[in-house]
C-alpha cells in the first residue's frame, strides 16, 4: 500500500511540476472558446453555452483530491438554479475505456472529455491535479484554482459575481 501512495505522490507532484512549467512557458493563456467531443460524441463549445456559466475541471482517475471534488462537481451540474455546466476533462489516462468505466462507477452525469494536447490547447494548460477553470456566461474566464473546488466555494463566487452584476 505504502509503494502505491509513493508512487501516486511522485506522479502527481511530477504533474504538478510539468503544468507550473507549462503554465510558466505560457502567461495569460486563456481560452477564446474552444469545442471539444465528450465520450458520449456530444461537442461542447463555449460559445453554445453562452448565458451560463461553464466550469471546466481537468482531473485523473489515480488523483485523489480529484476524486474527492466528483460529488460536489456533480450536484454542481444537477443543481438548474446554478445555470452552470461542468465538463470534466480526464487528463494522464492509458486507455478511454479506464475513463468511462471509472466516470460511470462514480455516477457522474456532466460530460466527460478525453484530454489531448489539442483539447488542452483550447482551453488553458494544466497546472496540477485537479485544476479548474470558470467561465462566465459571457464566456470570459474569470476564475482558476489548482486544487479541490467544492459547490460551496464555486456556488458562493457565482453568487458573489450575481450580485454585483445587478448592483
Amino acid at each position: 500500500m505504502q509503494k502505491i501512495v509513493e508512487m501516486l505522490t511522485r506522479r502527481f507532484y511530477l504533474m504538478w511540476v510539468a503544468g507550473l512549467m507549462l503554465s510558466l512557458a505560457a502567461p495569460g493563456l486563456q481560452a477564446a472558446g474552444f469545442s471539444v467531443t465528450d465520450t458520449d460524441g456530444k461537442t461542447h463549445s463555449l460559445a453554445g453555452y453562452k448565458g451560463k456559466w461553464v466550469l471546466v475541471n481537468y482531473w485523473a482517475t489515480w488523483c485523489p483530491p480529484c476524486l474527492a471534488e466528483i460529488p460536489d462537481l456533480i450536484e454542481l451540474h444537477e443543481n438548474k438554479k446554478n445555470n452552470l455546466v461542468v465538463i470534466g476533462i480526464a487528463v494522464d489516462f492509458r486507455a478511454a475505456k479506464q475513463v468511462t468505466d471509472f466516470a460511470e462507477s462514480m455516477k457522474v452525469s456532466y460530460p466527460i472529455v478525453l484530454g489531448s494536447p489539442e483539447v488542452i490547447n483550447q482551453i488553458a494548460p494544466v497546472q496540477g491535479l485537479p485544476t479548474t477553470y470558470l467561465f462566465n456566461p459571457e464566456g470570459k474566464m474569470v476564475a482558476q484554482q489548482v486544487g479541490p473546488v467544492t459547490r460551496e466555494s464555486v456556488e458562493s463566487y457565482i453568487a458573489s459575481k450575481s450580485v454585483r452584476g445587478k448592483k
